[in-house]
Parts: structure tokens; sequence; C-alpha cells
């Protein structure tokens, strides 16, 4: 069985008295181990609910979502759909369940019944990855914000996951924490292997995706490279969306009548295009 997660005719239902309101719609994906899949939306457009689907905190009203063949409905199969996609939510306080950095790192493992010493690895190994050891002994409610969602992070990842689901993990972060957390994703994406999924609602956050995923309204209305998809400024400005300052830029300079292309998204590759465009006019 391919190591991926499947997602078949994906309905979610929520259910309130006499109201039902859907917020998933009839999706499909697949989602290969390995990748960084970035998924995109306002509020509302079902982003999280699809978080939450991943790990089985929700169950689908109906299809199906496979995590390496195994059916999130089966409870037989929980415990191990859980030990394979860990989760990392808004809010670390949520997360941090201890008074000590590496008791709470520990926590999962300890739970799953992981043997002492192979615990004090997994701590030791996952501090490090996210660049938290110096703060092991610490109380984790004196970190920052950024600091609070990295420990958070290495508790999942003290549990060994193939895939890791992010839901807008920072979301509650000051610029400099938003920073850190980024950082630690593609780290654990690029140098380890894990499947990252992120949710967010920020532009800028998506840009070193493999994958982007927008999502309103319940559907996925794109599913491409983050260059391709924020090249249609206009489809995503209808669904409430912007794009990259970068982007936005050339966008507007474009509607001015500078015929600059519109894929760049780093600001080296935006000045690099402004640039190259007056040098071809001038020449």
């Amino acid at each position: 069985m391919a190591n991926r997660i499947e997602i078949q005719n994906l309905i979610y239902d929520y259910k309130s008295f006499d109201t039902t309101t859907r917020a998933i719609d009839g999706i499909n994906l697949t989602i290969d181990s390995g990748c960084f899949v970035a998924v995109l939306g306002h509020n509302g457009s079902g982003k999280s609910t699809l978080a939450k689907l991943l790990n089985a905190i929700f169950l689908p009203t109906s299809g199906k979502i496979l995590i390496d063949g195994m059916d999130t409905c089966d409870e037989s199969k929980l415990l191990e759909i859980r030990r394979r996609v860990g989760m990392v939510f808004q809010n670390p306080d949520n997360q941090l369940v201890t008074n000590v950095v590496e008791d709470d790192v520990a926590f999962g493992p300890e739970n799953i019944g992981v043997p002492p010493l192979e615990i004090r690895k997994r701590v030791d190994d996952a501090l490090h990855t996210v660049g938290m050891s110096d703060y092991s002994k610490h109380a984790p409610h004196l970190l920052s914000g950024g600091q609070k969602q990295r420990v958070a992070i290495a508790g999942v990842i003290a549990m060994r996951p193939r895939y890791i689901v992010l839901d807008e993990p920072t979301a509650m972060l000051d610029p400099r924490g938003r920073q850190e957390v980024i950082s630690t994703i593609k780290a654990l994406n690029r140098d380890f292997g894990i499947t990252v999924i992120l949710i967010t609602h920020h532009m800028n956050e998506t840009i070193d995706a493999d994958r982007l995923i927008v999502m309103a309204d319940g559907r996925v209305i794109a599913d491409a490279t983050p260059r391709e998809v924020f090249k249609n400024v206009d489809r995503l400005h209808e669904v409430g969306l912007s794009v990259p300052d970068t982007t936005d830029l050339i966008y507007k300079l474009r509607a001015s009548g500078l015929d600059i292309p519109i894929g760049a998204l780093s600001v080296e590759e935006c000045a690099r295009s402004i640039y190259d465009y007056f040098i071809r006019r001038d020449s």
C-alpha cells in the first residue's frame, strides 16, 4: 500500500438542532508522502474542518479519508491513524499539559507506551529539531508564543508521525513568532521528509509549499503550485482572498500597462522581473 492520504467524495455537515450546514462539499484529493502542502482559505471555507477530518477528530458525513489505506471511520485503526497523523492547533496553550518543556514533549510517547529510554531519545531529538533544546527545563507558560508553538510541534514530532497537519499554527503569533514556526515547518519537511499539511489564511506562508490547495465554501477551487495559483489574481479576489505582496505589486503594474510576467513570488524574483522589464523597454 502506497504511503499517502486519499480523500474520496468527502462531505461533512455540521448539525445543530434542526439546522444542517455543509462545511465540506464533495472533495477529492490525494496527498503523497513527503510533500509540503498548504491549504488556503478565508474563515468558513472549510479548511479547518478538513484538518480535523484528517486526524479523525471529525468523521465524514459521507465519503472516505484513507490514511495509508486505513479508513478514518474504522475504530480499530483510530490509534494507528493518530500516530501517523500528528495535529498542531492554533493555540499552543491547548496542547501544553505539563509544567516542564521536556515533560510536555514526552507526554504523547508515554501515553502510547514507548519505553523510557526511547522516550528520552525522542524528546531530545524533537527539541533539537525545533531549536528548543536549551529550554528543556523551562516552564512552558513562560515562553513566547512562537516558542510555545515550537514545543507543541516537538510534542507531535516525538510521536514520530508520517504526516503533520497544522491548523493555522501562526494565527495567534506576532511576526517574529510566525517566522520561527514557519521556518520549523519547512525544516521538518525538507530535512526529515515529514509530510506537512499547513492550513493557513496567510498568503506569504504558502509560497514555499510544493502544492497549494485553495478552498472556498467547502470546495477546492484551485490546486497547483503556489506560482500557478497566484497568477489567477482575479479568481482569488472573487472568493475574498488576496495574493502575496509581490504578486499584488506586479498585478497592479500590469494593470497600469507594464508587461511584466506575474509569476514572481519572492522579493528577489519580483525585483528582477521589474528590473528586466525596464532594461528591455529602454534597450
